[in-house]
């Protein structure tokens, strides 16, 4: 068994099915199980964390509001700085935000104006990639930030919603790594 194989098998292993939530047909991916095992929880941060540094990463975005959860220990597993994008309102003082559009509607994210500067290379972390939205919304706001964006990590990519096909023309060629897909 390779280590990526273990980690694997480890990471789904702590990943709960919970069917009908938040509404009947839909089959949530609970990660709290995931997060209360010591090992699970520092396997995944180490895994992340890897590829921050194999992408010369310099800073952290965790997306609200799980990837907050999961980007904050890997930025310090890093050594990187950590900078959290939130929902429109959400944060004190000089906003840049980014809105974009879901499949009902839009929405808009923010980031501190002063957290991100030229020559900083960005690596966005979050749980779940579905549709791809509040991602391609946080590449587009890393850039007109004056940042690069050093590549995008998340625990799990819902394959059959298409975020991958909507991302990676955004992305310019930055890596997107998912650690397991479902």
């Amino acid at each position: 068994m390779t280590e990526v194989t273990g980690i694997s098998e480890l990471l789904l292993s702590r990943i709960r099915d919970v069917p009908d939530y938040p509404e009947p047909g839909v089959m949530f991916k609970d990660i709290t199980p995931l997060l209360a095992d010591p090992s699970a929880f520092t396997a995944l941060t180490d895994a992340l964390a890897a590829l921050c540094v194999a992408n010369r990463a310099t800073k952290v975005v965790g997306l609200e509001a799980r990837g907050f959860i999961l980007g904050a220990p890997v930025a310090v597993r890093a050594g990187l700085g950590f900078i959290p994008v939130r929902k429109a309102g959400k944060l004190p003082g000089a906003t840049l935000s980014q809105s974009y559009d879901l499949e009902y509607g839009s929405a808009e994210i923010e980031v501190h104006a002063e957290d991100l500067v030229d020559g900083d290379r960005v690596m966005v972390i979050d749980d779940v990639l579905a549709t791809g939205g509040t991602a391609e919304a946080s590449v587009r706001l890393i850039r007109r930030a004056g940042a690069e964006v050093a590549g995008i990590a998340v625990l799990m990519e819902l394959g059959f919603l298409g975020g991958r096909e909507r991302l990676l023309p955004a992305l310019d060629g930055a890596p997107l790594d998912s650690l397991l897909m479902v």
